[in-house]
């Protein structure tokens, strides 16, 4: 029975949880998810300090001080960061200090080095006075004691294990990773490099995959071809299922001869929750679990089929399995008009951009499923729900960016 696009999802999501946690270490956790929120075990700053080179000192010394009359003061300590101050500020007295070193005790100002007759005398002169209390960085002014700073689910970028790495954090509780194999099935496919002959083609779904998983920052723990042989074909689907949480297979799942990709599914315990959506390109689409609860997804062998149903139904639920929010889409106009799906849900590879103000969007001349040099220079996918109606332009389109792209 064929089924919606949105069936689809909602049989994938009721099938896809997310994986288990696990501790890492700073260095390997660039694009993981927080598995719980990260509270501060100190204040920052944890001290008071200077927020510049210059001079700490009382702001009543100095309030009158001007280039015509600058204000004398007495250097008694230099501080420098990463050193304690030794001794309070007395009145007409001030101390050498550098950036983020602690404000000695009685300061409540620094003035800035340019703003006095310089370092490396007993006695310096303040040329200008700033307001009370500049450059100056308070103890707790960025963050308090206890108080959230990570929230839990956030994806790990550079600047969050920046902030883990300044309260000390060695490491940080994770999602794990989805380990994903991939197979692709078929008698008439060559790997690159290899002699073509007859009607061989070469396997580009094997490399569209494998690079499509690495875009996301997931490295697949297996990637195997199968002929259209029944045992082979079940040995390595059985490998494939032992060593992952998703397994994604292209090709072997029409309904022609030699398409034993499900019935072999199926006898390694693999429950069907659907095959065939109602949509172009990419309508022999299987989705299963297996006994375990790892997510089958079966591709159809087209590549471009094979990717937009990647983009449009693995993608999610990697992101699911990882703890990541799904991808988002987005509405931009069609920029020229096109033709619609009577009955099909549509998906089309494509170009969205920026242009006054507004986001437009338009398909790739070339949209039939087996041309994957449609793939080249597109940067998102574009759908449209059925409609009698062609595209016309100006149509606001859902739009979902291919995750190697920009905008």
């Amino acid at each position: 029975m064929m089924i919606t696009v949105q069936e689809a999802h909602s049989l994938i999501n009721q099938s896809v949880s997310v994986l288990g946690t696990e501790e890492l270490p700073l260095g390997q956790l660039q694009g993981r998810v927080l598995a719980r929120e990260v509270r501060a075990p100190f204040s920052l700053p944890r001290f008071t300090n200077s927020a510049m080179d210059g001079f700490a000192l009382k702001w009543s010394d100095i309030a009158t001080a001007s280039k015509e009359a600058p204000v004398r003061l007495h250097v008694t300590e230099k501080i420098p960061a990463g050193t304690l101050s030794t001794l309070p500020v007395a009145p007409g007295c001030c101390a050498e200090i550098m950036t983020g070193a602690p404000m000695p005790e009685e300061a409540d100002t620094v003035v800035a080095f340019e703003e006095s007759s310089g370092f490396g005398t007993e006695s310096i002169d303040i040329y200008k006075a700033p307001k009370k209390g500049a450059n100056v960085r308070y103890s707790g002014e960025e963050v308090a004691l206890d108080e959230v700073v990570l929230q839990k689910g956030v994806t790990l970028t550079p600047s969050e294990i920046a902030v883990l790495a300044s309260f000390g954090f060695t490491s940080a509780p994770v999602h794990k990773q989805p380990r994903v194999a991939i197979v692709t099935v078929g008698d008439e496919v060559r790997n690159p490099g290899e002699e073509l002959s007859g009607a061989e083609i070469y396997n580009c779904n094997r490399y569209l995959l494998e690079s499509a998983c690495r875009s996301i920052g997931i490295e697949p723990v297996m990637v195997r071809h199968a002929p259209d042989e029944r045992e082979l074909l079940r040995e390595v689907l059985e490998l494939a299922l032992g060593e992952c949480d998703m397994l994604i297979t292209a090709g072997g799942i029409s309904s022609g001869e030699y398409d034993f990709v499900q019935e072999e599914l199926s006898a390694l315990g693999v429950t069907k929750k659907f095959w065939k959506i109602a949509q172009k390109p990419g309508k022999p689409l299987y989705f299963g679990s297996s006994n375990e609860g790892k997510a089958v997804f079966s591709l159809p062998g087209n590549p471009v089929s094979a990717l937009v149903c990647f983009v449009e139904y693995c993608l999610p639920a990697l992101s699911a399995l990882s703890g990541k929010p799904a991808p988002v889409k987005f509405r931009a106009a069609l920029a020229e008009p096109f033709t619609s799906d009577k009955k099909r849900h549509r998906f089309l590879l494509g170009s969205v951009w920026a242009e006054e103000g507004q986001l437009l969007c338009k398909a790739s001349p070339k949209v039939e499923s087996h041309m994957i040099t449609s793939v080249v220079g597109s940067n998102c996918l574009i759908e449209a729900e059925p409609s009698e109606e062609p595209l016309a332009r100006g149509s606001k389109l859902l739009c979902t960016m291919l995750p190697w792209s920009n905008l």
